[in-house]
């Protein structure tokens, strides 16, 4: 059995555990964490360990593990960093199955290879470790806190995992002070062995979990991660907060693709690729999480606000239409559905103003009427508190409405005014209604809800990445040739071969030496052509002078020649020349960007914008982890900012967005199968109009070192 395979449900119901490192001392970490335990409820055996003896809290404390006299699941280690791996050996020797290493002093500051040594010394009694630099871990399941954080937790249905220590245990507090309810909560540490891979795979199992909160700081295994992600049942959520948004990726950048590949880039491609859905702060987790936990995915679009009062209302319109909740528009239905409801001088328009003046019977009876009519996917209610107002009338309201029908339908509440609005918001809160103090908070939440139906729709579309008719042993081939030259770096006639094998469309032509043979092969193209340099050394030709378009006779062909040379020469003397590329100029189209790169993370990736000398100056690009399917590569272009573009704005004609789907496609094929590929550019590449396909104008690929 894998490590992966191992079930971790010793470490979340233990039926005994080992407090190594208990102290007698109040302020301690080992007496915290003895305390907690013993006070939350947790009715296994409990043995603290202190080489002192004596007692603490009530309980024995034993000198050593040996001297525990009955079997141990899980032994929590607080003891000095020197002699935690000798610890885990005496662990070992009892059969403890489980480690939370507390301690600190390990790969966080630097001491890596002490880290290895104690997880390998586990491993030799197929002991599980979590840590070390952990805070501990809760678990609804069997009522434990073995953590030494706050002792107050409320139970519910949200697993935190958390690689902060400092952030977990403020996470504790602030999760009871919201009556968000935790299923489990977990310290993750240095992740020496338990990993985020581990815990998601625990908690999809786990009856208790519905929504599994992550604050992560880095991966390593992406791929992995996706894989288990993607494997989870469609009543399991995974919501990231993730920091780190300014590291840049330390794959190659010698590249546009490779240049536009940060790392935060790319985690949250991932992200939305497997149905993880990325949180921006704390806050908006929390409010996600909530809204997972207490109300049920919407079957449907259509969401309908009610409110009593107008601002508010318009509010959540404009929220609506940032976080893509599309709200019903049918005046007929809305006019049939609040029309008995509303008073004259309200609105059955979307949003439904009830006004006011209305009270706690006119705003149930219009929630009853929203969440009784089948062609409404989902309710947002809102409750302004207003000078004279019944505020707890509205939330009562609210609570009776949502008894009945809040498992059936899906909705979320705003309060917005001063001290009893957000009374009222808490009291909703402890009775698991999804209620939020501000008017974006809340349609964002519900946002984040149809973000998840919408991810179920694609994933029930059968994924379907067609084995491709490339002949991948020439390309490997045609690689290794120029490695074996000494280069990295293939050469254009080189790179424009390997586009022919995989299927890729390129504009016609070839690399000359010389200018006579310039000239013959502009001739034989056909004018108009396109000069440009060809060197390794030289990445960006224009900056260069090394790219001439739009040639229309032989004179313009030899004075570009001789002009690209002299340029190439005075700017970059010790660049090594392969010749000069003569090409088709393609005629219209609009320009954008196919590329491929490799990250450390999630390893092989496909770029999809606009094209272009401007691409790195707008990075309006999307990014995939290879290989994708058709059907998402026709996704990524319409994730572009610039889609409008491609779609025919402002009169002009529509391009052929499935040939470049296609295109897309098969880079994201040569860089999952092609391993010796470090990053590659199609810059740019024609898409014509619809039907008349694309072409790469440019085409650059380069080599991983070995």
């Amino acid at each position: 059995m894998s490590a992966r395979q191992d079930d971790l449900e010793g470490l979340f119901d233990p039926s005994s555990i080992a407090v190594i490192g208990a102290s007698r001392k109040e302020g301690k970490v080992g007496h915290k964490l003895l305390s907690n335990i013993l006070q939350s409820g947790y009715d296994g055996e409990v043995y603290p360990v202190n080489p002192k003896g004596g007692e603490a809290l009530g309980k024995k404390l034993y000198r050593s593990v040996e001297e525990i006299p009955e079997p141990v699941d899980l032994a929590v280690i607080v003891v000095p960093a020197k002699i935690v791996k000798e610890t885990v050996h005496q662990c070992g020797e009892i059969g403890v199955k489980h480690l939370i290493i507390i301690s600190s002093g390990f790969s966080e500051i630097g001491e890596v290879e002490e880290e290895r040594a104690l997880v390998e010394e586990a491993r030799r009694y197929g002991m599980r470790v979590l840590g070390p630099n952990v805070f501990g871990i809760y678990s609804a399941k069997s009522e434990l806190n073995a953590t030494f954080g706050p002792s107050e937790i409320e139970k519910g249905s949200i697993a935190v995992l958390s690689q902060s220590g400092a952030l977990g245990i403020a996470l504790i507090g602030k999760t009871a002070q919201q009556y968000l309810g935790l299923s489990a909560i977990v310290s993750i540490g240095n992740k020496a062995d338990i990993d985020d891979i581990d815990l998601v795979d625990y908690f999809s199992r786990d009856d208790e979990s519905e929504v599994i909160m992550i604050y992560m700081e880095g991966m390593e295994n992406g791929r992995e991660f996706m894989e288990k992600v993607e494997d989870l049942e469609e009543d399991k959520t995974v919501i990231i907060l993730k920091s780190g948004r300014s590291e840049k990726g330390a794959t190659a950048v010698a590249s546009h693709t490779g240049s536009l590949a940060g790392s935060d880039r790319i985690f949250s491609s991932a992200f939305k690729q497997c149905g993880v859905l990325r949180a921006e702060e704390l806050r908006e987790a929390f409010n996600w999480s909530r809204a997972f936990s207490n109300s049920p995915l919407p079957e449907k679009d259509n969401a309908v606000v009610v409110t009593n009062g107008g601002g508010i209302g318009v509010l959540s319109a404009d929220a609506a239409e940032k976080y893509g909740v599309k709200l019903l528009d049918d005046q007929t239905h809305l006019k049939e559905t609040f029309g008995d409801v509303i008073p004259p001088f309200g609105s059955t328009k979307n949003p439904v103003d009830i006004t006011g003046q209305a009270g706690k019977e006119e705003y149930e009876r219009s929630l009853r009427c929203a969440y009784e009519s089948e062609e409404i996917g989902s309710v947002i209610g809102l409750y302004c508190e207003a000078g004279g107002g019944d505020a707890w009338g509205g939330a009562k309201a609210i609570r009776k409405v949502y008894e009945e029908y809040g498992d059936e339908k899906t909705s979320v509440f705003t309060f917005v005014g001063g001290k009893q609005a957000d009374e009222c918001v808490q009291w909703l809160r402890k009775h698991d209604i999804p209620a939020f103090t501000d008017t974006y908070e809340c349609v964002s939440a519900l946002g984040a809800l149809y973000r998840k139906k919408r991810y179920i729709a694609r994933k029930e579309e059968k994924k379907e990445i067609p084995e491709s008719d490339m002949p991948l042993d020439e390309i490997r081939d045609i690689l290794e040739d120029v490695r074996e030259s000494g280069r990295l770096t293939l050469r254009e006639d080189e790179a424009r071969e390997v586009l022919h094998l995989a299927g890729i469309p390129m504009a016609e032509g070839r690399v000359v030496t010389s200018l006579e043979g310039a000239i013959k092969t502009a001739e034989q193209i056909g004018y108009p052509v396109v000069l440009k340099v060809v060197s390794e050394d030289i990445i960006h030709k224009s900056d260069a002078g090394g790219l001439a378009l739009d040639l229309e006779d032989e004179k313009e062909v030899v004075d570009a020649y001789q002009a690209i040379r002299s340029n190439v020469r005075k700017k970059y003397p010790d660049a090594h020349v392969k010749g000069i590329s003569v090409a088709k100029m393609l005629k219209g189209g609009e320009e954008t960007i196919v590329g491929g790169t490799r990250d450390n993370t999630f390893g092989p990736l496909v770029m999809f914008g606009l094209g272009g000398v401007y691409v790195e100056i707008l990075e309006d690009v999307e990014f995939r982890v290879a290989p994708i399917d058709k059907k998402e590569a026709r996704r990524m272009i319409g994730n572009i900012n610039a889609f409008p573009v491609l779609m025919g704005a402002r009169g002009e004609t529509r391009k052929d967005l499935e040939a470049l789907a296609d295109v897309i496609y098969r880079v994201s094929y040569l860089m999952d199968e092609v391993d010796d590929i470090a990053e590659m550019d199609l810059n740019p590449i024609k898409a014509f109009d619809q039907g008349k396909g694309c072409k790469s104008v440019d085409v650059a690929i380069n080599l991983k070192r070995r």
